[in-house]
C-alpha cells in the first residue's frame, strides 16, 4: 500500500472492526462483549507468547499484551472501548503494506535478470548457449491462459488473484509473472516468518506485501486481516492470495478452500456499491502453478502423513530455508531446461459468475446479468447479509475448486508417479496407505513394460480430458509417448531430491521414496485415471 494510504486505512480498518463489534455487543443475543473478546484475544496472545512468538515482534508483543493484562481487569465499558481501539490499532499496523516505486523499479531491473540466473545460470549448457547474454527465464516460466482476460479486468476494475499454492517459490514466480504480463504488483499476505531476514523484508515490505501472523488464532486479529484486505481492494489495489491457505501438504490439487479472505472481494464489491464507485467492479481470477518438481516435497509430504501434523501447520524449517538445497533445487532440476507452468483461467465475479472481456458478468446460459441486484433488500437498496454473503463466497469456493482441477497442468513426474503409485496399490489390494509406504507391499519393483502400457492408457485419456476442456497437459505427454514421459520423469526425479522417488535398472523400475512417489502421484487424483 502507498504510504498516503497507509494512516488512513489503519484508521478506517480500527474504525470498522471497533464499530462492528460494539454494536454486535449492544445488541445482546448471546454476541460477545467487547471485554470477553478483549479476554478471549488476551488469552490466545499468552499462550503464543509462552511459546516464544517470532523474534522479529516478540519484545514489543509481550510488553504490549502485558499491559493488556494489566488494564483490562479495572477497566469500564468506555476505557474497553479505548482499549479496544488499541488492541485492533496495534494489528492493523503490524499488517500494513507498504509500497516505494522506487524500490518496485529497482526489483523489477533485478528480478527477471537474478530469476533467469537461479533458472539456467547454474546449467553450464543454458548460460552458455545465451552468452554473451543473461539467459532469458521465459524458456523456464511459462505463461498460459487468460493471459489478455486478466489484463482486461485490471483495467476495468479490481483484481484478486487467487493461485494454488505448492511452494515458497509461488510468489517469487507469480511476481515475475505479472511483471512480464505488463500488470503492477499485487499486493499480498506473506507469513510473517519471510520478515524476518531483513534484506527479504525490505523488499517484501517495498513491493506490497502485509504481514500474516498464522500463529495468531484470536478472532480479533483474523476480523482486523479481512478488514484490511477488504479495505485494500476498495483502495482499488490489486490483491493476491491462497485460498488454500497454507501450501498443499499432500501435493493435491486444493479443493477444501478457506473462504475467509476469499469473502472480502464480495465485501468489497458491497460496499462500492453502497457508495456508488465508478470503478467498483471486483474480479476474481483462478491460477494454477505447476511444477515438475516441488522444491520442499519432501517436508510437505512427511508433514501431510504425521498424525500430529496440524501441530506443524506453519513450517518454518523446510527446504525453502536452506540456501544449499534452494541452490540444489535450482542447479539439478532447472538445468534440465524444466518448465514451470503459471496457467491464467477465465476471470469470475465475486459470485463466481464468468465474465466476458467487457467485464459483463454472464449467467450458466451465456446471459449478461446485474449482479448488483444480488445484494438488494426488498426496497431496492445493497445491504449486508451474512448468511446470504456467506453462502454466495461458499459457491465461488466451489467455483475455483473445480477451476483449478480444469488448469491444473499434469507433468510427467505427475504421471509417472500416478502409474507406479498405482501398480504398488493394486499389488497389495486392501493394505492401508500407511504400511504400504513403510514397507512397500510384496514386490519391491515393477516391470517397465506394465508401467508403459499403464502410461499409454493414461495419456490418452489425459489427452481426451484436455480436448474437452477438464485438464491441462504438458508438452511431452501432449505430443510424447510413455517412453518419453517415463525418461523426462526419471531424469528429474534423479536432479534433486535427497533420494529419488523411482528408478530404472535394467527393465524394472525400483520406488526409492514412496512418500515422495505418493506425493507427486496426489497432483493427478480426481480425473478418475485407470492404472
Amino acid at each position: 500500500m502507498r504510504p498516503e494510504d497507509q494512516e488512513r486505512a489503519v484508521v478506517e480498518v480500527t474504525a470498522r472492526v471497533v464499530s462492528r463489534i460494539e454494536k454486535q455487543a449492544d445488541k445482546g443475543n448471546n454476541n460477545p462483549t467487547v471485554e470477553e473478546i478483549l479476554q478471549e484475544a488476551l488469552y490466545y496472545e499468552r499462550r503464543r507468547l509462552e511459546q516464544g512468538g517470532h523474534p522479529k515482534t516478540f519484545k514489543q508483543d509481550k510488553v504490549f499484551w502485558k499491559n493488556v493484562q494489566k488494564l483490562l481487569p479495572k477497566a469500564s465499558k468506555q476505557e474497553q472501548l479505548q482499549l479496544l481501539n488499541k488492541v485492533v490499532d496495534f494489528h492493523a499496523r503490524e499488517i500494513v503494506g507498504h509500497f516505494d516505486p522506487r524500490v518496485y523499479a529497482l526489483a523489477t531491473s533485478v528480478v527477471p535478470v537474478g530469476l533467469s540466473l537461479l533458472l539456467n545460470a547454474m546449467s553450464p549448457k543454458a548460460f552458455l548457449r545465451a552468452f554473451p547474454s543473461f539467459p532469458d527465464v521465459t524458456r523456464n516460466v511459462v505463461l498460459q491462459g487468460e493471459v489478455d482476460a486478466l489484463r482486461r479486468m485490471h483495467e476495468l476494475g479490481t483484481v484478486i488473484l487467487v493461485p494454488t499454492h505448492s511452494s515458497n517459490l509461488d510468489s517469487i514466480v507469480l511476481g515475475w509473472s505479472l511483471y512480464a504480463a505488463g500488470l503492477p504488483p499485487f499486493t499480498y499476505g506473506a507469513g510473517i516468518n519471510l520478515f524476518i531476514n531483513p534484506v527479504l523484508s525490505f523488499f517484501m515490505h517495498n513491493l506490497g506485501a502485509y504481514t500474516v501472523d498464522r500463529l495468531k488464532k484470536h478472532k480479533l486479529y483474523k476480523d482486523t486481516l479481512k478488514e484490511y484486505c477488504t479495505l485494500s481492494i476498495e483502495y482499488g489495489y490489486d490483491n493476491l492470495f491462497f485460498p488454500g491457505g497454507t501450501r498443499s501438504r499432500s501435493g493435491g490439487v486444493e479443493q477444501k478452500l478457506k473462504l475467509g479472505l476469499l469473502g472480502s472481494g464480495l465485501k468489497a464489491y458491497l460496499n462500492n456499491v453502497k457508495a456508488n464507485r465508478p470503478d467498483h467492479k471486483v474480479f476474481i481470477v483462478p491460477c494454477t502453478l505447476n511444477y515438475h518438481l516441488v522444491l520442499e516435497a519432501e517436508t510437505l509430504i512427511d508433514d501431510h502423513l504425521k498424525e500430529v501434523g496440524k501441530s506443524r501447520y506453519i513450517i518454518i524449517d523446510d527446504e525453502f530455508s536452506k540456501p544449499r538445497r534452494v541452490a540444489s533445487f535450482m542447479s539439478g532440476v532447472l538445468s534440465l531446461d524444466s518448465k514451470i507452468f503459471v496457467r491464467f483461467a477465465r476471470p469470475l465475479d465475486p459470485f463466481g459468475n464468468l465474465v466476458d472481456d467487457d467485464g459483463v458478468s454472464m449467467d450458466s446460459k451465456g446471459r449478461a446479468v446485474d449482479i448488483s441486484r444480488y445484494l438488494m433488500d426488498l426496497k431496492g437498496e445493497p445491504v449486508e447479509d451474512p448468511q446470504r454473503d456467506e453462502e454466495y463466497t461458499r459457491e465461488l469456493g466451489r467455483i475455483l475448486a473445480s477451476s483449478y482441477m480444469e488448469n491444473n497442468v499434469l507433468c510427467s513426474t505427475h504421471v509417472l508417479a500416478f502409474a507406479l503409485f498405482g501398480k504398488m496399490a493394486k499389488e497389495n489390494p486392501g493394505m492401508e496407505l500407511y504400511r504400504l509406504l513403510r514397507t512397500g507391499g510384496r514386490t519391491e519393483s515393477v516391470t517397465l513394460s506394465e508401467v508403459r502400457e499403464t502410461i499409454d492408457n493414461i495419456i490418452g485419456e489425459l489427452r481426451r480430458l484436455d480436448a474437452i476442456g477438464k485438464v491441462k497437459i504438458s508438452e511431452t505427454l501432449a505430443t510424447g509417448d510413455s517412453a518419453a514421459v517415463i525418461a523426462e520423469a526419471l531424469r528429474h526425479f534423479g536432479t534433486y531430491h535427497t533420494k529419488p522417488a523411482a528408478i530404472r535398472r535394467g527393465d524394472r523400475l525400483f520406488p526409492l521414496d514412496r512418500n515422495l512417489l505418493y506425493y507427486y502421484h496426489n497432483r493427478a487424483l480426481g480425473y478418475d485415471l485407470e492404472v
